[in-house]
């Protein structure tokens, strides 16, 4: 594995979307946003083989997710960490070849996977996570990948910073640039991306800026923009059992539409903190996590109560578990939700 180096320039138009992606960012040694007009000279970056020491209790971990009844967690510097006895403890994985921070991980069974992150890095995995290859990287500018789904082992798409949507159709052997165009007459291709998830009819969503939501009905090829009439940034989507979608973000902010995005109504949450996670059990009950400790409850997805965990970790992902409490990723580590 070769190391990269490379000279870095800081963006000032793109404001930086999460306080998560910057965390991580800075525990890399990684800006997290790259400037797009002007420029000031920036560090110098490295990539190289993720660190194999086996302490995660301190590592910032931003996603998180199945691979069968693994879990499979990502994050700062490079960090895959694996759990065999559904979150009890967690190892590092033997093999990554990249100390850059990856921000989102997404399995179609219990062998194949991809994770994505900073300097547009796609890591793939034959084996449930142990060990990683390089599909894909762009060295010439830090322009992150904040999501990644798969619909099956060889449909897969990827988005991120400024519109940057990625498409495969042979499991990542090659990815392709989507254009997805302006979300307004006179306006630029430029929103942050920040989360994939379908619903039950196939469609395929991601949550992005200024109350957007884009939709796909063809697995990520072409794109469709949703206002959803709320002005801030959207960190996270679920689509319910029962057909509703819901999305969360910036000040505690929860939407929910039940006409596949036509329509949106507030829904009301008692702490005003930013949502970045859902989460539904097979019973119907939505979990919703987010930062300050942010830890919410629904029996029908339309009324919430929560509390804040002690120590207020900022919370990134949420994993259920058959019999034990979910399972929350932060930027201390996995923690045990209440």
């Amino acid at each position: 594995m070769h190391n990269y180096t490379m000279k870095f320039v800081l963006p000032t138009r793109t404001l930086i979307w999460s306080s998560l992606l910057l965390a991580a960012a800075l525990a890399s040694g990684v800006p997290a946003v790259a400037q797009q007009e002007g420029s000031v000279p920036g560090a110098l970056v490295t990539l190289q083989p993720a660190p194999t020491m086996p302490r995660i209790s301190h590592t910032l971990l931003l996603d998180a997710a199945r691979a069968g009844s693994r879990i499979v967690a990502v994050g700062e510097g490079g960090t895959v960490a694996i759990s065999d006895d559904d979150g009890k403890h967690f190892r590092r994985a033997r093999t990554v070849p990249v100390q850059a921070a990856l921000t989102s991980v997404f399995f179609v069974d219990e062998k194949l996977g991809w994770a994505v992150g900073h300097w547009g890095l796609i890591l793939h995995t034959a084996d449930g996570g142990e060990t990683w290859s390089i599909q894909a990287q762009d060295l010439s500018a830090d322009r992150p990948l904040y999501s990644v789904w798969f619909k099956d082992a060889n449909a897969g798409v990827a988005v991120g910073l400024w519109s940057k949507v990625l498409r495969t159709v042979d499991g990542g052997k090659t990815w392709n640039p989507v254009q997805v165009g302006a979300p307004e007459q006179g306006a630029k291709a430029d929103r942050n991306l920040f989360h994939l998830f379908t619903d039950r009819k196939g469609n395929l969503f991601s949550t992005a800026e200024a109350g957007w939501l884009l939709r796909s009905r063809d697995s990520g090829e072409t794109w469709q923009y949703i206002k959803t009439g709320y002005a801030g940034s959207l960190w996270a989507g679920i689509a319910l059992s029962d057909g509703a979608l819901l999305v969360g973000g910036l000040r505690g902010t929860v939407l929910r539409s039940n006409d596949d995005g036509a329509s949106w109504t507030p829904v009301v949450q008692p702490i005003p903190r930013a949502v970045t996670s859902f989460a539904q059990e097979a019973d119907g009950t939505v979990y919703a996590a987010g930062l300050d400790g942010l830890w919410l409850r629904s029996e029908d997805g339309r009324n919430f109560v929560g509390q804040q965990i002690r120590a207020r970790p900022t919370l990134t992902a949420i994993v259920l578990r058959k019999s034990e409490p979910p399972l929350l990723m932060s930027k201390s580590g996995p923690v045990v939700a209440p």
